[in-house]
């Protein structure tokens, strides 16, 4: 068998078949090498996309202005109103009482016998005094009937008479033993019978002297009358009301106290008497009337921890209206020349009560304040004129800040508002600035140049 010889492959032989595949290997380090590339900028391409929509959809919100000063300048100090810190006289309020307007009289007039009503005499909503006419019943029935016992008095009478005179022969005849002693006594005892019978008869006669008088309806207090019950021409009996004639002036408020408060009602009582009282609106803003307090209960209501009081009120105007509904402010006290601060002016902090108080240099400091035992945070303002008391934390002659303290820092530099409620004059040593977007182009264009980047 032939064997075949095989010859080498010169290199001018492999050079044609070697080119093709490095022409692939090299197209393929290439696609290898732009890989990255691509995926960086679709990446990019899709986060532009998405930027775009974002804001395409998205509500636009204001900008804030941007700041007129330098870098590295101080902000401007901001305007504020300030009250200095002085002594007065603070009242001790106790409010928060529920109260009800409570009249001290307030009768139903009924008739006290049954008739036919003839006369109205009053008007809805008159005021009356003490025994004006209301109304009239039909006084026939009872002056027939008057008239009647009279007469049968006037035969009791005559009855009685003629056994006085029979008893004073017997007596006579007695002495002179004409007749029994048996008899002449028991005429003694017909005259008492007679004497009886006149003296019921009288007690009838008075009675319907009563009903006369009765027939006559007059206001039992002084008074405004509500509104007509009945009209004349009704039939009334005892249960049938006639009037409603309620105590206006002066007139009563009962309202409700925590047991806490008693020992210093009781203690401001024993020193000073009637305590001044307040009556105050639903909304326990607006004061209705001032009055006295006359009571307190003999007892505190187990189930709720109250005591009821009573106070009294002149009622002129009629400012109080029976069974209204009114807020009561009890005064127990007055503490004389004390360091009082506006209401304004305290903030609350995490650390408690404080104020902005201003220093000489025209810079607030947070300062810390206490208000005396007693008082409240959150007090009525309209008390002591929105003043109360410190306890520590403030001197006299101190200004606090009362108006603008919103968006203060500890340190922030103020300028006082003049007494017209405008913000004065800023201090000679700063200069005022001018707002870039005011100049006109080329100054800003020079200014620009200018300024070192």
């Amino acid at each position: 068998m032939d064997e075949k010889v095989l010859s080498p492959i010169t290199d001018a032989e492999a050079a044609p078949a070697r080119a093709p595949m490095a022409a692939r290997i090299a197209a393929r380090l290439t696609q290898a090498r732009r890989a990255p590339m691509t995926i960086g900028l679709s990446a990019l391409i899709a986060a532009a996309l998405a930027w775009a929509a974002y804001h395409a959809i998205a509500p636009t919100e204001p900008q804030a202005p941007r700041s007129t000063h330098k870098k590295g300048s101080p902000a401007a100090p901001q305007p504020v109103a300030v009250a200095t810190i002085a002594r007065r006289d603070i009242k001790i309020v106790r409010h928060g009482l529920l109260g009800t307007v409570t009249p001290i009289a307030n009768v139903s007039v009924k008739s006290q016998i049954s008739g036919y009503l003839m006369e109205v005499g009053y008007k809805e909503g008159q005021f009356v005094q003490k025994g004006d006419f209301l109304a009239q019943v039909d006084p026939r029935p009872y002056e027939a009937q008057k008239a009647q016992l009279e007469g049968q008095m006037m035969r009791d009478q005559g009855s009685l008479e003629q056994a006085r005179d029979d008893m004073r022969r017997y007596q006579s005849l007695k002495k002179l033993d004409s007749i029994s002693r048996q008899q002449a006594d028991n005429q003694t005892w017909v005259v008492k019978q007679y004497e009886g019978a006149v003296k019921a008869d009288q007690a009838q006669i008075d009675n319907q002297n009563l009903n006369l008088a009765y027939a006559r309806i007059v206001a039992p207090v002084a008074g405004r009358v509500g509104l007509r019950k009945v009209d004349a021409g009704n039939y009334v009996t005892t249960a049938d009301v006639i009037a409603l004639v309620t105590q206006i002036d002066p007139i009563t408020v009962i309202f409700g106290v925590p047991e806490d408060y008693i020992p210093d009602i009781m203690r401001a009582q024993k020193k000073s008497g009637g305590l001044e009282v307040a009556a105050f609106d639903r909304s326990d803003t607006k004061q209705i009337a001032t009055g006295r307090l006359l009571t307190l209960d003999n007892s505190i209501d187990s189930t709720t921890g109250m005591v009821s009081g009573r106070a009294e009120f002149e009622n002129k105007e009629e400012t109080l209206y029976p069974n209204q509904f009114v807020n009561v402010h009890l005064l127990v006290d007055v503490r004389e020349k004390t360091i009082a601060a506006p209401k304004a002016a305290i903030r609350t902090g995490a650390s408690g009560p404080f104020v902005y108080k201003v220093t000489d240099d025209s810079r607030v400091v947070m300062q810390s304040v206490a208000p005396a035992e007693g008082e409240h945070f959150d007090d009525f303002a309209g008390f002591n004129d929105g003043m109360i008391e410190i306890a520590s934390g403030l001197a006299e002659g101190d200004r606090v800040v009362v108006d603008g303290a919103d968006r203060l820092r500890d340190g922030a530099s103020v300028r006082l508002a003049a007494s017209d409620g405008r913000a004065s004059a800023a201090p000679p040593s700063e200069t005022p600035r001018k707002d870039p977007s005011q100049e006109p182009p080329q100054e800003r264009r020079r200014r620009r140049q200018t300024t070192p980047q």
